[in-house]
């Protein structure tokens, strides 16, 4: 149908994927739990923006410089990191501030922000980009008359299962996040964790290699 093969079997993987934990998944628990589903759902539909990107990009030949450019890739890679990096350590050096028997507040971060901070975390990972060279085209028929056509339709089916994770993601760090609020130590604790594993990605991404 439209090109595809096994399109079941697509879905199925697409969203077996999508719930695999990384710094998409990482940034939209953070803001959905500081600030509430809202701004949860804001991350989401930045990361489904960066996604979006991506999946025109290799439709249209441009992700494919990533993977046969050492340099492109290199390039992207060290904004990426570094963009991960500095997250973490925000995060790492951040103080809490107020009396102790005050509930925790902290400042809200705007939407447009958090949607362009979702975005950017998105599209500075080369790694997506080469995995939609990767696995998308595993299900485009040899036969289809307009793959470029097909990959978009993909891509979209992809977003769409990304979307409702992620905002059960935000949903669920939501409610919980909630809870939390009072707990101003615990809060913190939880920041810095957070912070150490956007250090941890930030790494990882710095010694993965072009495949």
């Amino acid at each position: 149908m439209f090109g595809i093969t096994d399109l079941g079997l697509f879905i199925v993987s697409g969203l077996a994927l999508n719930m695999l934990p990384g710094p998409d998944s990482l940034f939209i628990i953070r803001h959905s739990a500081a600030q509430g589903f809202r701004a949860g759902s804001v991350a989401c539909f930045g990361v489904g923006a960066g996604i979006c990107f991506h999946v025109i990009a290799a439709a249209f030949g441009l992700s494919a410089i990533l993977a046969t450019s050492a340099a492109a890739f290199t390039a992207v890679k060290i904004v990426g990191c570094v963009y991960l990096l500095y997250l973490g350590a925000m995060l790492l050096i951040s103080r809490e501030s107020g009396a102790p028997e005050r509930p925790l507040t902290t400042p809200a971060v705007p939407l447009l922000t958090i949607f362009y901070q979702g975005f950017l975390t998105n599209i500075l990972n080369p790694k997506v980009a080469l995995f939609f060279l990767a696995f998308v085209p595993q299900f485009i028929a040899a036969d289809a008359p307009n793959k470029p056509f097909v990959f978009l339709l993909l891509g979209l089916i992809f977003n769409i299962n990304g979307m409702l994770w992620c905002h059960f993601l935000a949903w669920s760090s939501s409610s919980v996040g909630g809870q939390l609020k009072q707990n101003k130590k615990l809060v913190n604790y939880l920041s810095k964790a957070t912070g150490g594993l956007f250090l941890y990605f930030g790494v990882r991404l710095a010694l993965s290699r072009q495949v």
